[in-house]
């Protein structure tokens, strides 16, 4: 590993350019137990100083409390970052509750409006449709966001959770910057569909949850056993119960690779995201998230790491022994589309 800046890719053919790695926002008001925001403070300049340049929110995480937590330090370094947020999904502070999807004109428009309040700037750099209601044409969903583009609210679009058909039409009526999907060691799902459309299209994948939430990382074995009663992850199947102990084992190979390299488990799963730039063809910027100084620089450092092709392919089937789905409503997803 060299101690190099990160380099920079674009997202989607006219998108923005960005470092190849971002830093997922989320659990820095909500979602993975107590927060801190005097730490997480801490981990934003962090990642700032070493290039990291994509910050992603939602108007979902915390009811929009993320955005507000966020905006001192989007405001204050403006010129020096990009700015995604999502809009369309609703959801109880408890997490366990129902879900919402709300993707129609009236609401996107509201949604962008109140986000642009709550960040305190002026444009969103890449506004991504969170999840997709069905029941909504894409077609009036992603005209309605077109229309934010020209009214000068956000710069670029993209998609999250979508079919590759879902990406095409999309991308008929709008160009979509990026696709924010689930990618890692342990959810390779839209490799099938999803990622060669988006290579066919230009579009860039920004994976979230590269550390599998956590689990790939090592730092905990079970859920509901280890975190808080407010920890979301709680709730996750894959990480629970019989699931949680079937996928422990899985990590061996993701040990041994690691130890080749004197790095970290996590450090080894990001590597291998980052390196699906290379085997798909297309632009990869995962957004592992985090509230800590010194685990952004662990997962900045993740981005230099390169795997052999015998590491790759002892890596190969752990995706396919995976215990248990990603959530316990899978309807949530693009999953059932595809």
């Amino acid at each position: 590993m060299s101690d190099s800046p990160l380099h920079t890719v674009r997202l989607g053919d006219g998108g923005p350019e960005v470092a190849v790695q971002g830093l997922g926002c989320m659990g820095m008001s909500w979602a993975y137990g107590p927060t801190d925001g005097d730490r997480s403070r801490a981990a934003l300049d962090r990642a700032l100083d070493l290039g990291v340049t994509l910050f992603d929110t939602a108007d979902a995480y915390g009811e929009g409390e993320n955005e507000t937590f966020l905006s001192p330090f989007f405001r204050a370094h403006r010129d020096e970052l990009v700015i995604a947020t999502k809009f369309g999904l609703q959801f109880p502070m408890d997490l366990g509750g129902r879900r919402d999807v709300r993707n129609d004109a009236p609401y996107v428009r509201s949604a962008a409006d109140a986000s642009l309040k709550r960040l305190g700037v002026d444009v969103i750099d890449v506004y991504y449709m969170h999840r997709r209601n069905v029941d909504v044409p894409i077609e009036e969903s992603v005209g309605a966001m077109a229309e934010l583009v020209t009214a000068g609210k956000v710069r670029h679009l993209g998609l999250s959770e979508v079919t590759a058909d879902e990406l095409r039409a999309a991308h008929a009526v709008h160009p979509i910057a990026a696709v924010q999907s689930e990618w890692s060691l342990f959810s390779r799902d839209i490799e099938v569909n999803v990622v060669p459309a988006a290579r066919e299209l230009g579009v860039a994948l920004v994976p979230y949850s590269p550390l599998g939430r956590g689990f790939l990382t090592g730092s905990f074995s079970d859920a509901a056993a280890e975190l808080t009663e407010d920890d979301y992850r709680r709730h996750q199947p894959r990480y629970n119960g019989e699931n949680a102990a079937a996928n422990r084992a899985l990590l061996e190979p993701v040990g041994a690779v690691a130890k080749a390299h004197g790095v970290s488990l996590a450090q080894v799963a990001l590597a291998w995201v980052q390196q699906r730039a290379a085997v798909h063809g297309l632009p990869v910027v995962p957004i592992p998230g985090t509230t800590k100084a010194h685990r952004v620089e662990e997962n900045v450092a993740a981005a230099r790491i390169v795997l052999t092709d015998d590491e790759l392919a002892l890596l190969e089937p752990v995706a396919g022994k995976v215990a248990g789905n990603r959530y316990p409503d899978m309807s949530f997803t693009s999953a059932g589309r595809e």
